[in-house]
């Protein structure tokens, strides 16, 4: 069953339900097609098909509206375990991805361990092999947001073909030997 199929099958059990419920005769000023189809439109958004949407992005006190790119919409997780090994990764693939129009990096972040210090070592690394990379220092334990200008890697001239995008927990940068970061929400801003 692809994701059309399961679109479909929920937007008619959603009508039906609503059909057997409303045979009092209630005049609608649109046809059941019509509501399958916004029913359909509002799944396909909320479920995340398209990779491109409007964001409301709470900041505090006001509302800033952005174009967003997600690069990934699950959790990833780091867990990390410095005996033996030296760093923990989690690398997306960005598939010659062209950033050229995007200013920023954003993603949710939060630790395990309350009591544990660990800074998050953010990378892009695109097709010449050009790296550059930031620390984000002291991830809290509840979420928290990070936006992170592009111009802050100085390392990188052309953002048109990237290859990667790195996150690591070093063991120098971590107070524990083990602990876990969470990382959500992975997008790029215009």
């Amino acid at each position: 069953m692809n994701k059309k199929d399961i679109y479909e099958h929920l937007a008619n059990i959603y009508l039906d339900a609503s059909l057997k419920s409303s045979k009092k005769k209630r005049k609608t000023w649109f046809s059941p097609k019509i509501k399958r189809g916004v029913i359909v439109a509002g799944l396909a958004v909320f479920l995340g098909v398209g990779s491109t949407v409007t964001l409301n992005q709470l900041n505090k006190h006001s509302y800033n509206s952005q174009l967003a790119l997600f690069l990934h919409h699950d959790t990833a997780k780091i867990n990390f375990n410095f005996d033996p090994a030296k760093k923990e990764t989690f690398t997306l693939n960005l598939k010659q991805l062209n950033l050229s129009k995007y200013k920023s990096l954003a993603f949710g972040a939060r630790k395990t361990n309350p009591q544990d210090v660990i800074s998050l070592r953010v990378e892009f690394v695109n097709r010449f092999d050009e790296k550059s990379e930031i620390y984000i220092k002291d991830i809290s334990s509840k979420w928290r947001n990070h936006q992170i200008d592009f111009s802050r890697f100085v390392k990188l001239n052309d953002w048109q073909q990237m290859k990667s995008l790195v996150f690591s927990v070093e063991e120098w940068n971590a107070r524990e030997k083990s602990g876990i970061v969470y990382l959500d929400n992975i997008r790029v801003l215009q």
